[in-house]
């Protein structure tokens, strides 16, 4: 795309059903050779539910790969900041947000569905130590912050 050099790109938020971010990401981004798009990049983050956002020549790029995707609610009218998207590229801590007698769920592994209460959190080696609700006896678990969820914050005071 030699036509395209020397122009400036902007980012511009898109509209999607809730859930289907990664979805409508995915179709954008197969269709952008196929129809030689000015588009750059495509960003899908947890923290933006029902929205992504797109590095693009100008929204009629963006407008151009849309017809016939599914889950796209529109496009958010003017440009976003490069600062308004930063915070969302750096990466986060899988246990920062995690604090002692937080009730959690594990998403994956062994102990998938189950619940339990924070006992200690190592930040370093981004990892938790729970105690299963459904033990018998209460046996410390060590995992990794990447398999729980919170489920209900400790209440503080």
């Amino acid at each position: 795309m030699d036509s395209d050099e020397g122009q400036q790109s902007s980012f511009y938020a898109l509209r999607t059903t809730i859930g289907q971010e990664r979805n409508v990401a995915s179709m954008i981004y197969s269709r952008i050779d196929k129809l030689g798009v000015g588009l750059y990049s495509i960003l899908v983050t947890p923290e933006l539910r029902g929205y992504i956002v797109v590095e693009a020549l100008d929204h009629t790029e963006i407008e151009k790969s849309l017809p016939g995707i599914s889950h796209v609610r529109g496009i958010v009218e003017g440009e976003m900041a490069i600062d308004d998207i930063e915070k969302f590229l750096e990466p986060v801590s899988a246990v920062a947000k995690v604090n002692l007698g937080d009730v959690v769920e594990f998403t994956s592994g062994p102990f998938k569905g189950s619940r339990a209460r924070v006992t200690k959190v190592d930040e370093t080696k981004e990892e938790i130590t729970v105690v299963l609700f459904e033990a018998t006896v209460p046996i410390p678990v060590t995992v990794s912050g990447n398999d729980i969820r919170i489920v209900m914050k400790e209440e503080l005071g």
